[in-house]
């Protein structure tokens, strides 16, 4: 199993989810977020003055999912969140070694 961590602007959420729902991905916690990477904000005009806003919101979703999913899904995430523009955001892949649903005790793939 895997773990996605996937940071992107606010307005792909609805195109993320129909993404991972293609893929028969079940579950995705949502998290509205801040950050910046290598655009380092950008600057904005306010009241006359220019001001630094380096810390860009944003949302990160995660999702565990099946070895065998993510190549796909990856593939899918680039190809339809993408603008070509410097934020598009990142997808971070992580190992899970164990997952167990609390209800029924179910362990493993069947878990997720």
């Amino acid at each position: 199993m895997k773990k996605l961590e996937v940071i992107i602007r606010p307005e792909m959420l609805e195109k993320l989810k129909a993404i991972l729902n293609q893929h028969n991905v079940g579950g995705i916690t949502v998290l509205s977020v801040m950050g910046c990477g290598k655009q380092k904000g950008d600057l904005r005009d306010y009241r006359g003055m220019k001001l630094n806003m380096n810390l860009i919101p944003k949302i990160m979703a995660i999702a565990v999912m099946k070895d065998s999913s993510v190549g796909s899904v990856l593939k899918d995430l680039q190809s339809q969140l993408s603008t070509g523009q410097v934020g598009d955001g990142k997808v971070f892949v992580f190992p899970v070694e164990e997952a167990m649903r609390i209800r029924t005790g179910e362990r493993g793939e069947s878990a997720i």
